[in-house]
């Protein structure tokens, strides 16, 4: 990875390029991020660099995150991401990154967590189909045979059955920057994110760009 930077989902919006096409694009306030500290291979093992975002009162944190923010000399971030980068020579704590470490036309990958969805069944988690509706058919939305009966006299892993659906990590790859504002320090990217508005996410330079 060559940079990184934390951003906020402000939401789904559309734009038009000059030939008159509409774009979806999802609005992201990318910084300000501040460095709160930098490993190295010589001290850690690794090249890598932690970020902060978004403010929050020295009261809300824990004594650890406070020794931690007072050794760098920084005031308390709200959230704290660590970044391997292939280069970290000329990159210092307390530096500043915005939304134009990123140009328009670049790819970026994007890692967030996705929408909640609590407990569901295998219809709407899996996307199964369901029985007959009918009033004798006695089976409709429920998850079906469970597999053999005295052998193996189990259920196998991986059956997909109800359960707790959504709040997952996920990467979307390979998504082009269309606009960066660097007044308002936003970028505008070209199709859907992870998470709701309002959530944490990682943006980084694509590792599979075409």
């Amino acid at each position: 990875m060559k940079k990184g930077i934390i951003g906020k989902k402000i939401g789904m919006t559309q734009i038009f390029d000059e030939k008159a096409n509409v774009i979806p694009v999802t609005v992201i306030e990318a910084g300000p991020c501040t460095v709160t500290q930098v490993k190295t291979v010589d001290s850690d093992g690794y090249n890598s660099v932690q970020l902060g975002f978004g403010e929050i009162k020295e009261r809300k944190i824990n004594k650890p995150k406070k020794g931690h923010f007072a050794k760098a000399n920084l005031t308390p971030k709200k959230h704290l991401r660590e970044f391997r980068l292939e280069k970290i020579e000329n990159v210092k704590v307390g530096d500043e990154l915005k939304a134009d470490v990123f140009t328009v036309g670049e790819k970026v990958d994007i890692q967030g967590i996705t929408k909640g969805k609590g407990f569901q069944g295998v219809i709407k988690r899996h996307g199964q189909s369901r029985g007959p509706m009918g009033h004798g058919s006695m089976y409709h939305r429920r998850p079906g045979s469970m597999g053999a009966t005295s052998t193996p006299g189990r259920v196998f892993k991986g059956k997909k059955l109800p359960g707790h659906m959504g709040c997952t990590t996920v990467t979307i790859q390979n998504l082009e920057v269309v606009a960066v504002d660097l007044d308002k320090n936003v970028i505008l990217v070209k199709g859907s994110v992870p998470g709701p508005k309002g959530a944490i996410l990682k943006i980084k330079d694509a590792v599979k760009a075409c």
